[in-house]
C-alpha cells in the first residue's frame, strides 16, 4: 500500500488499485478492502492449483505428460492405483515346452499377447506387505509352433491379477487365468482344434513414465480338452513375455 498527499493511491495485491479522496468518500474504500480480502482467500487455492505436482515426487524423471497420469496413482508412482485406472499390454515372447506331465512331445512356440486390464476397486491391505491392487485382465494370444512341426495357435484368457504396491516404480505382480484356445497343433497330444489352456505366473511392471511401464512375466501353461476328444495329453511349459503397458 502507498499514500501520496491528499489522494490516498492504494494498491492492493496485483493490477488492483483505487484512489481514494474527497469525491469517492468511504463507501470505495470499502468496496476496495472488500476485494482485497477476497482475493487474499483465493490465493492459496489458485498457488496450490497451479504447483508443479511433480515437484514432491520421490521419482521426478517420471516425466508428468498429462492429468491421466497423475490420475492412476492414489499418491506418487507405485502407492497404488486408483480404482478406476485400466491398461492396454502389448508383448512379445515364446513358449518353452516340455515332455513331461503327460504331454509326449515338447512343443516350442513364438507367441504374440495384447491385453485389456481394469482395477477391480481401491488399493487395498495399506500399511501391509501385501498392499496392491486386484486387476481383471482380458488377454488375446496367439502364434506359431516351430517344434517339433509347423502349427498354429490362438487363444482368449480371463486373467485375474494382484498388483503389490510397493512405493517403487517396480510393481510385480501374480496372476492367474483360464480361457479356451484353437490350435492346428495334433496328435500325439492333443486331438481336436477346440481346446482349454489354463495359466499361473508372476511377473513385473517397470515405469519408465508415470501412466507407461516395461512389463515381464513368465506363466505355466497348460493346454488340453479335458477329455472331449482323444488324444487328450496336453501341452505343459512355461510362456515367457516383455511388452509395453499403458495405464489410463
Amino acid at each position: 500500500m502507498s499514500v501520496n498527499g491528499d489522494s490516498k493511491t492504494i494498491v492492493l495485491g496485483h493490477g488492483l488499485w483505487m484512489t481514494r479522496n474527497s469525491r469517492c468518500g468511504r463507501s470505495a474504500f470499502n468496496e476496495a478492502f472488500r476485494s482485497w480480502i477476497v482475493a487474499a482467500t483465493m490465493l492459496p487455492c489458485i498457488v496450490s492449483a497451479q504447483s508443479n505436482p511433480t515437484a514432491q515426487s520421490k521419482w521426478p524423471d517420471l516425466e508428468l505428460v498429462n492429468t491421466h497420469a497423475m490420475n492412476i496413482w492414489v499418491d506418487d508412482v507405485g502407492s497404488g492405483f486408483r480404482s478406476d485406472v485400466q491398461s492396454i499390454d502389448l508383448s512379445l515372447g515364446g513358449y518353452y515346452g516340455f515332455a513331461k506331465c503327460g504331454s509326449h512331445e515338447a512343443h516350442h512356440m513364438a507367441l504374440a499377447s495384447l491385453s485389456y486390464g481394469h482395477m477391480l476397486g481401491r488399493a487395498r491391505g495399506e500399511d501391509h506387505w501385501y498392499h496392491g491392487n486386484w486387476e481383471f485382465q482380458l488377454e488375446l494370444f496367439g502364434g506359431a509352433q516351430f517344434n517339433p512341426d509347423r502349427a498354429w495357435i490362438v487363444g482368449l484368457t480371463p486373467h485375474l491379477r494382484y498388483n503389490f504396491a510397493t512405493g517403487t516404480r517396480l510393481i510385480p505382480f501374480v496372476d492367474f487365468g483360464a480361457g479356451i484356445a484353437g490350435t492346428g497343433i495334433g496328435s500325439p497330444d492333443l486331438g481336436s482344434k477346440f481346446q482349454f489352456n489354463e495359466q499361473a505366473g508372476v511377473g513385473a511392471h517397470w515405469f519408465i513414465k508415470r501412466d507407461l511401464a516395461v512389463t515381464f512375466s513368465t506363466f505355466y501353461m497348460h493346454v488340453s480338452n479335458a477329455g472331449i476328444r482323444k488324444p487328450n495329453c496336453g501341452l505343459n511349459g512355461v510362456k515367457g513375455l516383455i511388452g509395453a503397458t499403458f495405464f489410463f
